[in-house]
């Protein structure tokens, strides 16, 4: 069922024991929203807490500083920035079919929950989570300035991409009237690198492929890369949106090697190719020219399957 932002917030104040998922592969908006959440939760002196399927890549530690951790069996199941149910994770499979209420923002969304909230015009989901906030006036605080620009700022490419709207900026704006430290978070997201990053970086861009007349750009990473550069997985979450710079390409792949035959494809188009299409014939899904899947099998295969289906959306 469709609800409106009042009925969610009629909803949270209605229950009281709440778990609050995010997609597998975690970045900043589904981090941003998810902690954002349950300090509000927590303020409003409710039971929350934060269930991830991976680990929470370092840099976004932060955000989770400032959240009581507590141990209790949920009552409410909430997920955020999710499209679809199989995004969750093998982890948080047994959360599959049980999720009372989802908020996201992508397009594509199989509103698998029993209350659900799209706005696909919103630049993130920590742009919902903006405005339930404002309704429920529980207080806000600098924590949840911080989780909210986070999410914003990481799922815009830091104000750059399309999906960034006057509304988006009128949001930072006020986060950042409420305390959220943009210096720290845009270092953290898009400037600090490690040295082994850089060492990880110099492989990934010697493995850029070419096809169909250089209009589809396609790199990966695997996990002997990493090894060699001594590099953690996380670390090279910006790596997404190198092929598209490229000037003539029209399709920018990302193959980053998870588990033995195991790969999560990012897929990055220029403004006549929908990304979210494209990647939902392989299971996956996300916004018109910033989209994913996960895929199975070796590098080799992986790469073929996807060229034979990209050729379809490449005008010669």
């Amino acid at each position: 069922m469709k609800v409106s932002l009042e009925r969610i917030v009629k909803i949270l104040n209605e229950n009281n024991k709440f778990c609050i998922l995010t997609h597998q592969y975690p970045d900043g908006d589904t981090l941003g929203s998810a902690f954002a959440l349950c300090r509000i939760l927590q303020k409003i002196g409710k039971k929350a807490k934060v269930v991830n399927n991976d680990s929470i890549p370092p840099k976004f530690n932060f955000l989770k500083s400032c959240v009581k951790q507590e141990n209790f069996e949920p009552e409410f199941i909430v997920s955020v920035d999710v499209a679809d149910e199989k995004l969750l994770g093998p982890n948080l499979k047994k959360y599959c079919g049980k999720v009372d209420l989802l908020i996201d923002h992508h397009k594509i969304n199989e509103n698998f929950a029993k209350y659900s909230y799209v706005d696909a015009g919103a630049a993130a989901t920590a742009q919902i989570i903006y405005e339930i906030m404002n309704i429920i006036k529980t207080g806000w605080d600098s924590y949840i300035a911080n989780c909210i620009y986070t999410g914003i700022a990481t799922d815009t490419g830091c104000f750059k991409y399309k999906n960034t709207t006057a509304k988006t900026h009128k949001i930072a704006a006020a986060v950042l009237e409420l305390g959220a430290e943009k210096d720290k978070i845009n270092t953290l997201m898009f400037e600090q690198k490690t040295k082994e990053q850089f060492i990880a970086e110099k492989y990934i861009m010697d493995s850029i492929e070419f096809y169909f007349e250089n209009k589809l750009a396609i790199i990966y990473v695997t996990l002997e890369m990493l090894e060699k550069s001594g590099a953690d997985d996380s670390l090279i979450d910006g790596i997404a949106g190198i092929p598209k710079q490229i000037e003539g390409v029209v399709i920018g792949v990302t193959f980053r090697q998870k588990e033995e035959d195991v790969f999560k494809v990012s897929v990055r188009t220029s403004e006549e190719i929908d990304a979210s299409l494209l990647c939902k014939h392989f299971g996956g899904g996300g916004h018109t020219n910033a989209a994913g899947f996960t895929i199975k099998g070796s590098l080799e295969e992986a790469k073929e399957e996807f060229i034979s289906y990209a050729k379809t959306f490449i005008k010669s």
